[in-house]
């Protein structure tokens, strides 16, 4: 019997996990590391198709998920599990090109979120990251499995079909001169953000800073994605990079994207690896906030879907300089931490389904001419 939930669960509330991974060494690593923090593991798997077995049989609240394994791989295996238990999968992906692009075909398939396993010893750089596995794997199982589940489905009927659909975007034939969005983005997000990106009209010219959460090494095939789904131009942001109309930057992961200049249309970034903010880094707030510093001509920012409160300041400051403020709603975000905290400020003048982000920002945007 299929189900989804659709409740998102409260952080303290007891958490139950089941372990896939071919590795009995990295298995046990990782139980050991989930039960000492509190984590219920109900099982554990050392492929896809055993792993769908495991969480069809003891219904878990997470799954972490290792993709390259024999047979059924965690790319199947999510695939599977989404259309016959929808679960929130977090990846457990290498640090490498080719772990990057399958972590993103996995959230194609309607996993959360990803944790990067650690280069060098194993068993060292894991124990090191315990903490941050921990509060990830907590994170994820609280997330609306419902948006995830849904993208999923959209992919795939798409993908029958042919095509691509994101959703309706208003036909406009005057756009405001000099536009810039910025997007803030984390659990849940890469999936949006993509689909915003491609459906974000050409003759609009905005430019545009995205800031995922992501860590670096990822940061680069985001953007790679970004540029083949998108007519815009899109890249990983570099230091003193300068863009304009019809170009994107995304922030590279473990920096800060500021935008230390403005003039004449063209955004001039600086990065930094200043301490991370609201224990994040790249923060959503420190690129928003210099952006309302620098930018004089028409702003927008959406806040989409994510765990915590980051943004929330940053969308104040945008709000104060005359900017617009778009955020996700609460059905479509696989977690509604960020959108919510940005909506609880006061600022926000328009909340939409991941579908109407686009058509919110154009209605914005066109507002400020």
């Amino acid at each position: 019997m299929t189900r989804t939930r659709t409740t998102q669960r409260n952080g303290s509330e007891p958490v139950s996990a089941v372990v896939v991974d071919d590795s009995q060494f990295m298995r046990t690593i990782i139980v050991d590391m989930l039960e000492d923090a509190g984590i219920d593991v109900l099982g554990t798997a050392s492929n896809g198709e055993d792993g769908v077995e495991t969480v069809l049989e003891v219904d878990p609240d997470v799954v972490t998920m290792d993709l390259k394994m024999p047979g059924v791989d965690g790319i199947e295996a999510v695939d599977q599990i989404m259309a016959e238990r929808p679960t929130p999968v977090l990846v457990l992906s290498a640090h490498a090109a080719d772990g990057a692009e399958l972590t993103f075909e996995a959230m194609e398939k309607g996993a959360v979120d990803f944790f990067e396993k650690p280069s060098g010893e194993v068993s060292v750089g894991l124990k090191q990251q315990r903490e941050s596995l921990v509060s990830t794997v907590r994170s994820v199982a609280s997330a609306d499995v419902s948006a995830t589940e849904a993208a999923a489905q959209r992919t795939r009927r798409e993908t029958a079909a042919g095509g691509t659909s994101v959703g309706s975007t208003p036909a406009r034939t005057e756009y405001p001169d000099r536009p810039t969005l910025l997007v803030g983005a984390s659990t849940g997000g890469p999936t949006v953000v993509e689909g915003i990106l491609e459906a974000l009209p050409m003759e609009a010219n905005f430019r545009v800073l995205v800031v995922q959460h992501m860590p670096d090494g990822f940061t680069e095939r985001f953007a790679q994605r970004l540029d083949d789904a998108s007519e815009y131009s899109v890249r990983e942001a570099a230091d003193g990079d300068r863009i304009g109309g019809g170009e994107a930057l995304v922030a590279r992961g473990d920096s800060h994207l500021e935008v230390s200049g403005y003039g004449g249309g063209r955004i001039r970034v600086s990065l930094t690896d200043d301490a991370p903010v609201n224990n994040v880094r790249p923060a959503v707030d420190v690129t928003f906030r210099t952006a309302a510093e620098q930018i004089d001509d028409p702003l927008s920012a959406a806040v989409l879907t994510g765990m915590g409160s980051d943004g929330a300041a940053g969308v104040k400051a945008v709000s104060a300089a005359g900017g617009a403020v778009i955020a996700q709603d609460e059905e479509t975000s696989a977690v509604f931490g960020m959108p919510q905290r940005a909506i609880e400020t006061g600022v926000v003048d328009d909340v939409r389904p991941r579908e109407e982000v686009v058509a919110g920002i154009l209605n914005a945007t066109t507002k400020q001419q």
